[in-house]
């Protein structure tokens, strides 16, 4: 059985090409993990394609990708966000934003025409970008005396945890990320060593 918490998103930006009687669907995706950077991103296609008639996305996030969207930006309903969308899906893709700009070519494509672009054009992008598969986790701060670092750092050790924020003050404190299905048991493991706190 896969684990639960891991999921396909890509590695790195990407980018496809459409064109249909002289309309331009340029579609750019990019690897996303929130709602904010969702915005800059669109914000600052939307800047630099300024003549651009439509700029229309579509996103999934987090590894269940149960958070989504999908904008028609003025297109007919229906006609872009959701085909975006629907390409997005078709890879069982997550952490992903698509943003298609369109150039008006002077001749109207109809919806059929206008969801043939979005798809094709997100599907040219996606198929350069490189799927990886990401592990969801939570991150923690670990705290504990010295005479803990020991019992501490084997557990480390043993889950094959990455370890951030190291700082051996007076009391020691480091931050590491676990991934979901084995959070239960790190926070077993330290319950009698060390102090735990999930940090946001």
């Amino acid at each position: 059985m896969e684990p639960f918490d891991a999921y396909k998103s890509i590695a790195a930006p990407a980018q496809g090409l459409f064109k249909d009687n002289g309309s331009r669907f340029i579609a750019f995706v990019y690897p996303v993990e929130t709602e904010e950077e969702v915005k800059d991103l669109v914000q600052a296609l939307r800047k630099e394609y300024h003549d651009a008639r439509h700029h229309c996305f579509a996103y999934r996030l987090g590894y269940k990708g149960d958070v989504w969207r999908a904008s028609d930006d003025g297109e007919p309903s229906g006609s872009a966000g959701r085909p975006i969308l629907g390409q997005i899906d078709s890879l069982g893709l997550s952490d992903v934003l698509v943003v298609v700009v369109r150039y008006f070519g002077g001749i109207k494509l109809g919806i059929p025409g206008l969801i043939r672009a979005y798809k094709t054009s997100t599907a040219d992008a996606l198929a350069s970008a490189q799927i990886i598969e990401k592990i969801a986790g939570k991150h923690f701060r670990v705290s504990f005396d010295y005479l803990a670092m020991n019992a501490v750092m084997k557990v480390l050790k043993d889950m094959d945890l990455p370890q951030s924020k190291q700082d051996f003050g007076e009391r020691c404190t480091l931050e590491v990320r676990v991934r979901l299905s084995a959070v239960e048991d790190f926070l077993q493991r330290m319950q009698d060593i060390a102090l735990v706190e999930e940090v946001a």
